[in-house]
């Protein structure tokens, strides 16, 4: 796979890209992208290879009725062949696969109805066989299960139930069904063994912890165990543990928490991707952080250690070991996403070319399989053996072959105190250095994210505007993942500051080279980009903008968010310490009677991580106090992503809709 060089646009560059983007099958291009194509891609979100190395069992997302989300349905891939059979029909979503020892068997998690008269299933766990015959449930449990693990016949399971704290317990008893606690009730969880040889069933925990996430060891090993003591999200950020069970003893033991805890940048930090290595010897883990580093932790035995991470990448998840005993992982690097592999002594090699973009991998021997993504097409598998070429295995979206692609590369500008920064810059198919464009900025949320150097259609404005003639920057502005630990750190208590002088001089470079049009700027964004939306409205530098989930006060967004470490991490302390950082940070305090953005604002009606106050507090001050124009679009029973069929098309046709009202030139009439 070849990508372009990463360079700064000029128009010199801008017209060499044009003859550098001339795609071998250029002649059949011949679709230009519409909002409706977007619901024709599907979308690999699992996969796993059989222990034989014959098959690989995927799960593919498709979009159903208007009316409904997507589905996710199983299927299995022959390697030799190439060819897929699709096993399941249910039009639900399915998830955790994993292969039985003599691959004969999948074995998943899903809310398929075990009965007829089942008109309500819960999660339970199935198996298929790799031909589509005998499907199983494993478990019936009432309640349906949280998770699952399987370890040769050894499955491992969990199930959630209710807990009421001691204080006042016989209060909360009497009126749980009529009233809502601020806390005293929780779900706690019940770790459960299920022989499939003798089909007996145990249960192993029962100690008023929350298990978020567990692997067990091979070999009837120990099991790994990341637990806090409630399932709510504001307990994971600070509270939780890593627990190891001995089956030998029934013990329970829990990893000192020092290094990421008390010796960490942030005591709020995710511990997630517990992972034992092959030999049941070593246990793998990592610590993320709201604009800090992701940590790797490795405990061989009853203390934990940090391993070294690759300079300029941010690791990213996906902990697999390989059969060499090292520890290989994903890391953002220079709006790529990457493969790294390390050893317990600290050497790190990369496995991946810098300039490819992986979503997932699984090693299987010494080979390895991905998932990537590229300039002409998103989300596909793929294999490499060692000393041979990458060898695509699948593709997806083929109707992508037919689509005139928007051009691609990295535009490179100078930002906060001289610092370079990258964004993925998106030009209409065919463009040629001339008139200056309407342009978008796409904002990626976060902030602890990234835009990749990759082909995306999604609802947050890559692909579809640039083919209707707009240039769109997102923007991996301060904050972002790939570019270092100071890159990234250097937010903390500088929000509303740096980040939008990182993004500002990105349009002033637009603007001076030719490409964007200053009197026809928008701006967008969701989650964090929505929050930048907003600070962004208030320079009044944007015909138009589109505020997506977004922040407006940093004090309510404290008080009522899932994960308010968030805040505290950016802020760099709490309300009561730091009432200036947050009243800086909020867009709401610069506001005034001369902005004239005409902003349409989008909002889940149950949004939890940015919840609705904001959104409705930002349409009122532009609605009723500053009078500029604005619409407020509230999706019911939405949570923070849009994941309904009807609810994205909207948002995509308000965007469009208001986009090309406000900043596209208006046509000329005929004499």
């Amino acid at each position: 796979m070849i990508y372009p060089p990463l360079f700064r646009i000029t128009p010199l560059a801008i017209l060499l890209l044009a003859s550098f983007f001339t795609y071998s099958f250029a002649d059949e291009r011949t679709h230009d992208i519409t909002i409706e194509d977007y619901f024709t891609q599907s979308h690999l979100s699992d996969f796993s290879v059989s222990p034989d190395g014959t098959t690989i069992a995927y799960t593919e997302s498709r979009w159903g009725d208007e009316d409904k989300g997507r589905f996710r349905e199983l299927w299995v891939l022959d390697i030799a062949s190439q060819s897929r059979t699709r096993l399941t029909f249910k039009r639900q979503s399915l998830w955790n696969l994993q292969w039985s020892r003599d691959s004969e068997f999948i074995y998943f998690g899903a809310k398929f109805p075990a009965d007829p008269d089942d008109e309500d299933p819960n999660s339970q766990v199935w198996r298929i066989r790799k031909n589509g015959s005998d499907l199983t449930p494993l478990t019936r449990e009432k309640n349906g299960i949280e998770d699952f693990d399987i370890e040769g016949t050894d499955l491992y399971y969990t199930i959630e139930k209710d807990h009421l704290i001691d204080e006042w317990k016989s209060l909360r008893q009497e009126f749980k069904k009529d009233v809502d606690f601020g806390h005293g009730i929780h779900k706690v969880n019940e770790l459960w063994h299920l022989d499939m040889v003798s089909w007996r069933s145990e249960k192993l925990i029962d100690q008023e912890r929350y298990i978020r996430y567990f692997d067990a060891a091979p070999l009837g090993g120990k099991i790994a165990m990341i637990t806090g003591p409630d399932q709510h999200l504001i307990t994971h950020e600070g509270q939780s543990h890593v627990d190891i069970y001995d089956p030998a003893t029934k013990e329970i033991s829990r990893l000192p928490d020092q290094l990421w805890r008390a010796n960490a940048a942030s005591p709020y930090g995710w511990l997630e991707n517990p992972t034992w290595s092959d030999d049941g010897e070593s246990l793998a883990f990592t610590i993320s952080f709201d604009g800090y580093p992701t940590r790797i932790f490795v405990a061989p035995g009853n203390e934990a250690r940090e391993l070294d991470r690759p300079e300029g990448a941010e690791v990213n998840g996906n902990l697999r070991w390989l059969e060499d005993g090292r520890l290989a992982f994903l890391a953002d690097q220079n709006a790529h996403q990457r493969i790294f592999a390390t050893d317990l002594e600290g050497k790190i090699q990369p496995l991946t070319g810098p300039d490819e973009i992986v979503e997932a991998f699984e090693p299987h021997g010494p080979n390895l399989y991905t998932i990537q993504n590229g300039l002409d097409y998103n989300g596909d598998l793929f294999s490499r053996s060692p000393g041979s070429e990458v060898k695509r295995l699948s593709k997806f979206n083929p109707q992508i072959d037919t689509w005139k692609l928007p051009q691609i590369s990295s535009y490179k500008w100078t930002g906060t105190n001289g610092d370079e920064v990258e964004g993925i810059l998106e030009l209409p198919p065919g463009y040629q250095p001339g008139e200056p464009l309407p342009t978008i900025l796409a904002i990626h949320g976060g902030p602890t994210a990234a835009d990749y150097l990759n082909f995306r259609f999604w609802i947050y404005g890559r692909a579809a505007f640039a083919a209707k003639g707009y240039a769109v920057l997102s923007p991996n502005y301060r904050g972002s993942t790939g570019y270092g630990d100071k890159f990234m750190t250097d937010l903390i208590g500088k929000e509303n500051d740096i980040e939008v002088e990182d993004i500002l001089t990105g349009v002033d470079a637009l603007i001076k080279d030719g490409i964007a049009d200053q009197d026809r700027l928008g701006v967008m964004g969701w989650s964090n980009g929505g929050y930048l939306t907003n600070c962004l409205i208030a320079t009044n530098r944007f015909a138009a903008a589109s505020s997506g989930a977004g922040v407006f006060d940093q004090t309510i967004q404290w008080g009522e968010e899932d994960t308010p470490g968030h805040v505290v991490n950016y802020m760099d302390g709490l309300p009561w310490d730091k009432p200036e950082a947050y009243q800086k940070a909020s867009p709401l305090f610069s506001f005034s009677k001369e902005i004239k953005t005409a902003t349409l604002i989008h909002v889940g009606e149950k949004d939890a991580r940015v919840p609705v106050t904001h959104s409705r507090a930002l349409h009122r001050a532009l609605h009723h106090y500053i009078e500029a124009p604005c619409e407020l679009i509230v999706y019911p029973k939405a949570g923070h992503g849009l994941s309904e069929y009807r609810h994205r098309l909207a948002k995509m046709k308000w965007d469009h809709a208001w986009f090309d009202r406000y900043l596209k030139a208006p046509e000329k009439k005929s004499d």
